[in-house]
C-alpha cells in the first residue's frame, strides 16, 4: 500500500459524510467508517494500486453501507410518515420507523458538497433504492466517473448511467434545489436564526409569526409531529411550546449545512436550564421555510 495510515486518515470526514448520506445516521456512519479502516488495514497487502486509495476506501465504505441497508426500513423525518403524530408530547411507538439524525457541519466540507447534507435531501435520498442512492452520491457528490462507480458497485457503466437517470428523476420530484436555500453562514441566515432564538427565549408569538412563511413546516422528532402551514404551526407554538418567557435558552450553531440552534429548557424560572435538543432551520433569507426539532438532549453536547 503506497500511502501510510496517517495519510488515509485525511479521507475520514468525506467517508463519514458519504455513509451518513447513505444511512441517515451519524452514529452508524461513524461505526461503518471505523470498520472501513479496519478492513483497509487487514487487506493493505493486497492493494495493487489499480485505483486510487480514495476510490478503494469508497468501495469498502459503500459496500458496507449496502450490506447494512439490506432488509431494513428507511430512516425518515416526521413529514415522511404521511400522518402526523397524535400527541406532540408522546413519542411514537417502538414500531415506528427510525428517524434521520442531524449531521454536525464540517468546516472542511466544500460548498459543492454541503448542499447534499441538507436534511430534506438526505430524507429524499432514503426513498431511492440503495444502489441508486450509492450511484447518485458517488457521481453527483464525490464526482467519480461512471467507470469507477461501476467498479465500486460491481456493475456495468450502462447500468450506472441508467441508475443515475432514475435517481435524478426521483429526486427532482422529492428534493428542493440548492438554489432555493440559503447558506447557514450568510448574513441573511444568521439574522433569521437570531430572530428565531430571540422569539423563542422571549416567548414572542407575534415575532415568530412574522418569521414564519405562510407555507412553513414543523417536524418534531421523536414525537412524529408534522405540521404544514403557518396557520397550524402558530397555534401549536402558542398552546404547547411558547407559553411563557424564560423557559428556553438557545445558542446558534449549524447542522446539515443549515442554520440551527441548540436548546436548553427549564420548567420554572427558579430551576436551572437542562439540555433539551436541537432545532434545524431552513430559510429563504428572509423567513423560515421549515423547522425540524430534535427533542434529544444528547445532541446538545455534539452541536454546542
Amino acid at each position: 500500500m503506497s500511502e501510510a495510515l496517517g495519510d488515509i486518515e485525511a479521507y475520514r470526514p468525506d467517508l463519514v459524510a458519504l455513509c451518513y448520506r447513505m444511512l441517515g445516521s451519524v452514529h452508524e456512519a461513524e461505526d461503518l467508517v471505523q470498520e472501513t479502516y479496519l478492513r483497509a488495514w487487514r487487506s493493505r497487502t493486497s492493494f495493487e494500486g489499480r485505483s486510487s486509495v480514495r476510490t478503494w476506501l469508497y468501495r469498502i465504505a459503500t459496500n458496507l453501507c449496502l450490506t447494512a441497508l439490506q432488509g431494513r426500513a428507511r430512516r425518515v423525518l416526521p413529514a415522511g410518515l404521511g400522518t402526523p403524530g397524535e400527541d406532540p408530547d408522546v413519542p411514537l411507538s417502538a414500531s415506528a420507523p427510525l428517524w434521520i439524525e442531524p449531521f454536525p457541519d464540517d468546516p472542511a466540507q466544500v460548498a459543492e458538497q454541503r448542499w447534499s447534507l441538507r436534511l430534506a435531501l438526505v430524507a429524499s435520498l432514503q426513498y431511492l433504492p440503495a444502489r441508486q442512492r450509492a450511484a447518485f452520491l458517488l457521481r453527483e457528490v464525490l464526482a467519480l466517473p461512471a467507470t469507477e462507480i461501476a467498479g465500486i458497485l460491481g456493475t456495468t457503466v450502462p447500468a450506472v448511467k441508467s441508475a443515475l437517470q432514475r435517481a435524478r428523476a426521483r429526486l427532482d420530484e422529492l428534493a428542493p434545489t440548492p438554489e432555493k436555500l440559503t447558506e447557514p453562514d450568510s448574513p441573511e441566515a444568521r439574522e433569521v436564526l437570531a430572530k428565531y432564538i430571540a422569539a423563542f427565549e422571549a416567548a414572542d408569538i407575534p415575532a415568530l409569526t412574522r418569521l414564519l412563511r405562510d407555507d412553513a413546516t414543523l417536524d418534531v422528532v421523536p414525537t412524529g409531529l408534522s405540521l404544514s402551514g403557518k396557520s397550524l404551526c402558530v397555534p401549536f407554538f402558542t398552546e404547547h411550546v411558547l407559553t411563557a418567557p424564560g423557559h428556553y435558552r438557545m445558542h446558534p450553531t449549524t447542522a446539515n449545512a443549515q442554520p440551527a440552534a441548540v436548546a436548553y429548557y427549564r420548567d420554572t424560572t427558579s430551576q436551572p436550564y437542562r439540555p433539551f435538543g436541537l432545532a434545524v432551520l431552513t430559510t429563504d433569507a428572509t423567513q423560515l421555510v421549515s423547522i425540524t426539532t430534535f427533542m434529544e438532549p444528547e445532541l446538545v453536547a455534539r452541536f454546542e
